[in-house]
């Protein structure tokens, strides 16, 4: 019709396609090579979008409400918009309603939410009334840019006065003295939080605080920033961990659409019908469906010893180092089980991974039965420069093949990080990829040293299932050591629970069903698990409430036998 549907921007020399002329035929989306160009149909209900980052960009539609002494949750893929929403809620973006090409006066912005309550919020915030604190996602980049010891930090942003409540109640005590450049990734995560709630602000932002942290870790945290809320503060919260969410949260927003095209905020919900909405897939008052089977959680009944020959077995072992002692009870490995391990940081499970896979080797005690094993470590760390394509091609061996595909490069989602650089990736696409790279090896047992952290809940569970899909078609077992009790109850088989004094000594029991060990574990922690009735996810029972009286009395940490 000789209309230029697609036009060469002059200023970037890129190409531009017009939303307007798009019919969403299809051609270009065929005809143009290495997936560059996808047509993403908006749904028809939405207009007025908050932000727009350009042409053919990511669109943002809505934002979350704010309550004063209450927290507000964020749940949705990674891509959705959340980093967008903390980012213009802060001060630090200035939303342009959509009108990428001008630049939009306040205004207009206070207009357009206009008989909300967040007028008044654009309001302050334009008249720099507004004081905002933000924990970022990637607390690992901390020591770039803050020098010394944790001692000085704290006490030099200690604007509430509450450094006591919040060096005991986040376990800092033996990190006070240390410099920041030296902590490990749990610690830093503590050291963010404690700055962050120390300081003197109207709202609060904490972007995935409990990457990094055990179970009891993820609580102390929801304690510290729960009572900001109970001083009557807005804070609003990114978490993956869903029982840590439950935990936290007085209201929950569902974000969903298509991660790096558009991101819509849904309404708010109560937590628990917010996470159970989730869950299910369906948003019933905007009549979305946004998944399209409900996610399961199975009670499994205890898993029974199989009399047949162990995939691996080992003695007691005993390893010391660093003034730490572990000891490790006797256990086998079977055929097709997925074992997980959790217990406190610092209590010697990444060192028992390690012994597993020969990285290190026992004092005392040896690995009975020798066996092939790929491991991905918990820290990853990438100094290699090419594309990840290229990095695919050199480590994983079957890569090209139509298993791969439908068995890793699938799940893991690979096919849209193929053409980016390694050295680029977000700490999400790097888990992605280093998990997917470990299950790709020819291997007896996998070695998963927190494979959850930096992926979002939907990531979580597709890994899970495609680990499980993985382990039972080569009749090999995995062992995974993570801190998602909502991640660990989805996938495991059977569990090791890790008991003693971080730092100093750690006891490992042998492998067990999963409802003892849980049993074992949180006893030693004082927290209590119940099941939704609806969805059968784990939830946290609130500290000395009916349900935590009556199951700690009972002896039943991990629910209460129906």
């Amino acid at each position: 019709m000789e209309e230029d549907t697609i036009t060469i921007d002059p200023k970037t020399n890129k190409p531009i396609i017009s939303e307007e002329l798009c019919s969403g035929c299809g051609i270009c989306t065929n005809r143009c090579p290495f997936n560059a160009v996808s047509i993403i149909n908006l749904p028809e209900a939405l207009e007025d979008p908050i932000h727009r980052y350009g042409q053919n960009q990511f669109e943002l539609f809505g934002l979350p409400t704010i309550r004063e002494g209450s927290v507000v949750g964020l749940l949705g893929p990674n891509g959705i918009g959340k980093s967008t929403i903390i980012r213009i809620l802060s001060g630090e973006l200035h939303p342009n309603l959509g009108k990428y090409d001008e630049e939009v006066p306040w205004e207009d912005v206070i207009n357009f939410f206009k008989g909300s309550q967040l007028q008044s919020y654009f309001q302050k915030l334009s008249a720099g009334e507004l004081k905002v604190v933000h924990k970022p996602q990637m607390v690992d980049l901390l020591p770039k840019f803050v020098k010394g010891n944790v001692d000085d930090l704290l006490t030099s942003v200690d604007q509430r006065k509450r450094l006591d409540f919040v060096q005991e109640a986040l376990q800092l005590d033996p990190i006070m003295k240390r410099e920041i450049a030296n902590l490990s990734g749990g610690e830093l995560q503590r050291v963010a939080i404690a700055a962050a709630v120390l300081r003197k602000a109207d709202f609060y932002y904490f972007d995935e605080p409990t990457s990094w942290l055990d179970v009891k870790q993820r609580l102390n945290a929801v304690q510290v920033i729960r009572e900001l809320a109970d001083e009557g503060k807005s804070i609003l919260v990114i978490e993956h961990d869903l029982a840590a969410l439950d935990a936290i949260s007085d209201y929950v927003h569902i974000l969903y659409g298509q991660p790096g095209g558009y991101g819509v905020v849904s309404h708010m919900r109560g937590v628990r019908v917010g996470i159970n909405t989730y869950i299910g897939g369906y948003l019933r008052e905007e009549n979305v469906r946004f998944r399209k089977q409900p996610i399961e959680f199975h009670v499994r009944p205890p898993t029974a010893e199989i009399k047949t020959e162990a995939l691996s077995s080992y003695s007691s072992l005993e390893k010391s180092y660093d003034g730490f002692h572990l000891e490790v009870e006797d256990g086998k490995v079977q055929h097709d089980e997925i074992l997980t391990a959790f217990g406190p940081n610092g209590i010697g499970k990444t060192t028992f991974a390690k012994m597993l896979a020969g990285v290190e080797k026992p004092d005392e005690g040896k690995i009975q039965k020798k066996v092939k094993i790929s491991y991905k470590p918990q820290y990853l760390v990438s100094d290699y420069s090419g594309t990840v394509q290229e990095f695919l091609y050199t480590t994983a061996p079957n890569f090209g093949t139509n298993l791969f595909k439908t068995e890793i490069m699938k799940p893991f989602l690979l096919e849209e990080l193929l053409e980016k650089k390694m050295d680029e990736l977000s700490g999400g696409e790097l888990q992605r990829l280093s998990v997917a790279i470990s299950l790709s090896q020819e291997a007896d047992i996998y070695l998963f040293d927190e494979p959850t952290a930096y992926l979002d809940v939907e990531q979580r569970l597709r890994a899970a299932r495609a680990i499980r899909r993985v382990i039972e078609s080569r009749d090999a077992a995995a062992l995974i050591v993570d801190h998602d009790i909502v991640f660990i109850d989805y996938i495991s088989s059977r569990a090791m629970v890790f008991t003693g004094q971080p730092g100093v000594e750690g006891h490992a029991t042998s492998p067990m069903d999963l409802r003892s060990a849980m049993n074992k574990f949180l006893a030693e922690v004082g927290i209590t698990f119940r099941r939704d009735k609806e969805t059968r996810r784990p939830r946290v029972n609130k500290q000395d409430s009916y349900l935590d009286r009556e199951q700690k009395e009972k002896g039943e940490y991990y629910y209460l036998k129906s």
